[in-house]
């Protein structure tokens, strides 16, 4: 038998954790002096502590884990809460990170504001390419929609065009249009060069328009911290009198795993009022 201090220690809970299971009923001693009142615990009951833990860990209330553990919670059926839980925690992980390299990127423009160089900016004319496209629908334009939008849809089409033979003549490129359905939602086209005949099937080949004039820059790092580049092509086509005509195209000039070496061309259409 076990002291609560003992126990505690072995079970990793506090001792005023303890005596609150025994207030409400999910763990008791296994006994209790009753001349001193000090309370006793076997290692037996080390199994409940845990599954009182992992179930309110999930997010259960006390009462739900004294339900279901009076109803004998199997271990298979425990360890399938806890994977689907698991699965909800790295889910917000990943969505807290993805916020935070959006901060950072808003941080890092905000810092940059009159000292970023616009020399890098170029104008030029951008011809038609015949692409390979797929398409869906992102909630925005924030990177924190179109990311998990765009990644997919390119990993579809490259599975596409391996099945059909058809392999890439270029770079990928993305464009974006405001989805007809409207309410800040965007048609997000995810698109790589081909030589392939016109045509739509498991993907759709056609004719990219050439631009006449875009202002062009390019952007070295992930799409994710693209910003700050956004904001100093803005910039530059402010200052020299330009409209900006239509989302910026997203030429894929490099693409390593590493996605903080790509390297990717910004191609926004302007027009001269």
């Amino acid at each position: 038998m076990f002291t609560i201090g003992d126990f505690a220690r072995h079970g990793r809970v506090s001792v005023r954790m303890l005596r609150h299971y025994d207030a409400t009923g999910l763990l008791h001693p296994a006994r209790v002096d009753t001349a001193s009142g000090y309370r006793y615990y076997s290692a037996a009951q080390l199994a409940r502590l845990n599954r009182v833990i992992a179930l309110k860990d999930l997010g259960f209330t006390l009462q739900q884990v004294r339900d279901i553990i009076d109803d004998k919670v199997g271990v298979e059926e425990l360890r399938g809460m806890l994977r689907l839980r698991q699965a909800e925690l790295e889910s917000a992980v990943a969505a807290a990170e993805a916020r935070l390299v959006q901060v950072e990127a808003r941080l890092r423009a905000i810092e940059s504001e009159g000292r970023m160089p616009t020399n890098d900016v170029v104008l030029k004319s951008v011809p038609s390419v015949r692409v390979a496209e797929l398409s869906a629908t992102a909630d925005s334009f924030d990177p924190a929609d179109i990311g998990p939008v765009i990644g997919p849809l390119y990993d579809e089409l490259f599975r596409r065009l391996g099945e059909a033979g058809v392999s890439p003549a270029g770079p990928g490129i993305a464009y974006y249009e405001d989805a007809p359905e409207g309410g800040g939602r965007i048609t997000v086209h995810a698109t790589v060069q081909v030589s392939a005949p016109l045509q739509d099937g498991a993907f759709r080949v056609h004719d990219l328009p050439s631009l006449d004039q875009a202002a062009t820059i390019v952007h070295r790092g992930s799409m994710d911290t693209v910003l700050p580049t956004t904001q100093t092509l803005a910039r530059w086509i402010d200052a020299h009198g330009y409209r900006s005509s239509g989302y910026p195209r997203e030429i894929n000039l490099e693409c390593p795993e590493n996605r903080d070496e790509w390297v990717t061309e910004l191609q926004s259409p302007v027009t001269h009022p």
